[in-house]
């Protein structure tokens, strides 16, 4: 299968791009059970794209329950680069409006820990660095096609993550300013840690929906007005990844993802179980000789 360059992970209708060809779909199955649903493959401008319905074709996945290692691990298994993940958010700050883009820079983790946020251990142990979580270039790339293509956008931001599926409380939401975030979502962790041990390019397109529920003149988040605001921004969202799919070919991959556990791997090889070193070969393979 011809390596792909771009995956993205979003909505279900955003494979639907003006000028995609070869399109197809495949089933896969990864250690760690089936991806969210099949990936719809395509090729736009010489570049092969990936595309995964996140939450599944119809939104029958809840964020606490997605299969985010079988999403990541599938689009390693194409040989998957850079991941783009377009993700609906609340804006926690007056001059980031619904419908607006942000391209955030930081997270900051509110969740429960019932996600599985890691491919290793049992046996093999890894720290990856995460001080920077997104991927400074593919980050810069996804800003200049937001601008490109005409869209409100914002360079830079904190996303908070949390659980769900439940929206925040009035209290969390001033919380969450109070502390300096930006914005609110539920989907973007573990996928950025996960794509960083897979050693992929990793920036989340953020798509404004909403004020949460802190903004006094605004009504409260609801599904409708998420749904709405969402519909609104497909269009947007096509534009950004194909302009993003057109750069990308024309930039060196000089940031530090695609080394990032060079140093992580502790476990030392001898004590590593041999099943898992085969389990995790498409990961470690390379730091094995």
């Amino acid at each position: 299968m011809e390596t792909v360059q771009l995956g993205v992970i979003g909505g279900s209708g955003l494979y639907q791009i003006e000028g995609l060809t070869d399109v197809e779909r495949v089933s896969m199955e990864t250690p760690f059970g089936k991806p969210s649903d099949e990936i719809t493959l395509g090729t736009l401008g010489g570049v092969r794209i990936a595309f995964l319905p996140r939450h599944g074709r119809g939104h029958f996945i809840s964020p606490s329950e997605l299969p985010a290692r079988a999403n990541i691990w599938a689009f390693k298994l194409l040989g998957v680069t850079h991941i783009l993940s377009i993700s609906a958010v609340g804006s926690l700050r007056e001059e980031i409006h619904p419908r607006d883009v942000v391209v955030p820079d930081q997270l900051f983790d509110r969740t429960k820990g019932i996600r599985p946020s890691t491919f290793f251990g049992e046996g093999i142990v890894a720290h990856i660095a995460f001080a920077e979580p997104y991927c400074p270039i593919l980050r810069r790339l996804a800003y200049e096609a937001a601008v490109k293509v005409g869209a409100r956008a914002h360079d830079g931001g904190t996303l908070v993550v949390m659980e769900g599926p439940q929206f925040s409380t009035k209290a969390e939401s001033f919380f969450y300013r109070q502390i300096g975030a930006d914005l609110i979502g539920m989907t973007a962790l573990p996928e950025a840690k996960l794509a960083r041990e897979a050693e992929m390019c990793y920036a989340t397109v953020a798509m404004v929906t909403d004020y949460d529920c802190w903004h006094e003149a605004e009504e409260s988040v609801t599904v409708e007005m998420v749904v709405a605001n969402l519909q609104a921004n497909v269009n947007t969202a096509k534009g950004i990844i194909a302009e993003v799919a057109r750069r990308i070919p024309q930039v060196e991959r000089t940031c530090a993802c695609p080394h990032a556990l060079a140093n992580a791997i502790i476990t030392a090889r001898e004590a590593m179980p041999s099943e898992r070193v085969e389990m995790l070969r498409p990961l470690i393979g390379k730091y094995l000789a």
